[in-house]
């Protein structure tokens, strides 16, 4: 029995000159019930009264507990080996575990407690000026015209196609704003960022019933995020990447290390790829950066132990055969590389070799078996695969297919491998790593030189003398305005101050605004960078505006000290993240 305000039998709301008859009444009614013959049921109603009134105080009880905790503590725990998945816990993060060498690196998962660490803020808002030149203020321009086309035709969908003025969605995440989201930051576009911020934090919900591809989501989606917090101090940022990072865990739930390529957001499932048993190896081993962020700012060390296991695991199986040159598949059941994979620094591969680098620099060049089986990919990598193309010499990484057949191939997405020698050749290198990215920059400008001035999706260079050192096959030509060259360009002109760097990125910038620009807005990818008469693949990516025009407006700027090298990392996706200290 509920009494109730409403309730016109039992006055319970009166005026302060009629509140002692009001409680008089109350008390004589009272009394009549209880000493009626005619009520039965009278205990047992009491008694359920009682009851309810104690599950109402304990229930209460538990929420002010929890509303006390982290506003970011994982909603639903899950469970890998053992390891509790999503909560938080009070030990200390063990950085001995991390650095042991690979004869006592466990190839399971860590069956130990989660630990926790010190949550790092991401503090006060990072300062950006907006463009300085002319230069900067055009990549700016065509952000917004991107913006502009995507907002109109597209807006919390992820992907833009600009040519039907419609949308395509994979992961259903908004994946362009939120890829784009610290690019607009970054170029002091306040009401473009607002807009993001806006839709992340009262649209964006990943209770999804939809497979999603396990790296591609967290470069994009937990990287564009957590990028986000640490430029704006934003902490709804980061509960967001709590959210997501959880869900994306379930990819964990493999037999080994190694963590399944696809996950269900809704169901927190995960499973192969469709096309075969096997992950690939930069899908695996590209979520480090992103994980290790997420955990020192969540205080949760979840995400960086597991992701990292992955690393630790690799670092110990190795990939002796080719002295530190890795296949390009992986199997998550096994745990153990596909025999007879090809070699390559492109597709599938790449950002291994890069992420070994960046973690390195990203935990503040503590855990020496990163350098050093980062070193020893590079001293391979240069005895296997470097080679130079004839009449003129261009120099270009190839590949070996099958893990044996030299293949003079050059993928777009290898042009990355130019800014990572230079990186490197900074911190402790040899001095030819410099030499080598130069060259391979410089090659990558090559695959520039076609009637478009835009650059292939692959390569092919000429071994033998009395041809052309470089042709693109018909299949070949198409171009996604990836930003790998523009990127490698970017760390050349940091680390050397060679203008011409400046001049190449301007020169693809030019054409992209030339063959790529949609005039009602957004910019597609084209299906012949030989072909001035081009043909639209009525397609934009989401890294257009996460990578290529955030390096192009970094590279052509006057001021070389936005986002310094030495504390800041860049994720394989563009976004950069704090270094730590350890």
């Amino acid at each position: 029995m509920r009494l109730s305000r409403n309730d016109p039998g039992l006055p319970l709301y009166q005026s302060e000159n009629k509140r002692g008859y009001t409680f008089r009444r109350i008390r004589a009614q009272a009394r009549n019930w209880f000493s009626s013959r005619s009520n039965p049921m009278k205990l047992a109603i009491v008694l359920m009264v009682l009851f309810s009134v104690f599950v109402l105080v304990k229930l209460c009880s538990g929420a002010a507990t929890k509303s006390e905790n982290s506003p970011i503590e994982s909603q639903d725990p899950i469970i890998i080996n053992e390891q509790i998945i999503g909560g938080k816990k009070e030990d200390d993060f063990d950085h001995e575990e991390v650095e042991k060498p690979a004869d006592e690196i466990d190839n399971k998962i860590v069956q130990e407690k989660d630990k926790m660490i010190a949550p790092e803020s991401g503090g006060t808002a990072v300062k950006f000026t907006g463009p300085t030149n002319d230069r900067q203020k055009a990549v700016v321009k065509a952000f917004q015209h991107s913006w502009m086309g995507y907002k109109k035709y597209a807006w919390g969908h992820d992907t833009l196609k600009p040519v039907s003025k419609s949308y395509s969605d994979w992961f259903d995440t908004g994946l362009t704003i939120v890829d784009g989201l610290d690019t607009a930051i970054i170029m002091g576009l306040e009401e473009e960022a607002a807009e993001a911020t806006d839709w992340i934090q009262n649209k964006l919900t990943f209770e999804k019933d939809r497979m999603v591809n396990f790296f591609e989501c967290t470069i994009r989606v937990l990287g564009g995020m957590m990028s986000a917090f640490y430029l704006t101090g934003n902490h709804m940022f980061l509960e967001k990447s709590v959210d997501l990072g959880d869900r994306l865990l379930a990819a964990f739930k493999s037999p080994s290390p190694i963590p399944y390529s696809d996950v269900n957001l809704l169901k927190r499932t995960a499973t192969n790829p469709q096309w075969g048993a096997d992950s690939s190896l930069s899908e695996v081993t590209t979520v480090q950066l992103e994980y290790r962020a997420l955990s020192r700012a969540s205080g949760n060390s979840t995400y960086e132990d597991l992701s990292f296991n992955v690393s630790k695991h690799i670092h110990k199986i190795g990939c002796d055969s080719h002295e530190g040159l890795c296949g390009m598949f992986i199997n998550a059941n096994t745990g153990l590389f596909k025999k007879g994979a090809t070699i390559t620094f492109g597709a599938r591969s790449d950002s291994y070799y890069e992420y070994l680098f960046k973690q390195w620099i990203q935990t503040g060049k503590t855990i020496d078996w990163l350098k050093e089986d980062y070193g020893k990919a590079m001293a391979a990598m240069e005895k296997y695969l470097y080679r130079n193309s004839e009449p003129n010499k261009m120099f270009f990484v190839g590949e070996l297919l099958s893990g044996e057949t030299y293949s003079p191939k050059m993928d777009h997405l290898v042009c990355f491998i130019a800014g990572t020698l230079s990186h490197g050749s900074k911190n402790g290198f040899p001095r030819k790593h410099l030499d080598m990215a130069e060259r391979i920059g410089e090659t990558c400008h090559n695959m520039y030189d076609n009637p478009t001035g835009l650059g292939p999706e692959i390569a092919h260079f000429n071994m033998i003398p009395g041809k052309e050192d470089l042709y693109v096959k018909p299949l070949d030509a198409h171009c996604l305005l990836r930003p790998e060259a523009i990127e490698a360009w970017f760390y050349l002109y940091r680390f050397t101050g060679d203008k011409k760097y400046q001049e190449w990125g301007w020169a693809a910038f030019q054409a992209i605004e030339k063959y790529a620009r949609i005039p009602s807005g957004g910019y597609s990818s084209i299906s012949n960078v030989k072909k001035t008469n081009v043909q639209y693949r009525d397609s934009m990516e989401s890294f257009l505006l996460g990578e290529t025009f955030k390096y192009l407006y970094l590279l052509l700027g006057d001021d070389q000290t936005v986002l310094p090298l030495d504390e800041w990392v860049f994720t394989t996706e563009g976004h950069p993240l704090p270094i730590y200290a350890n």
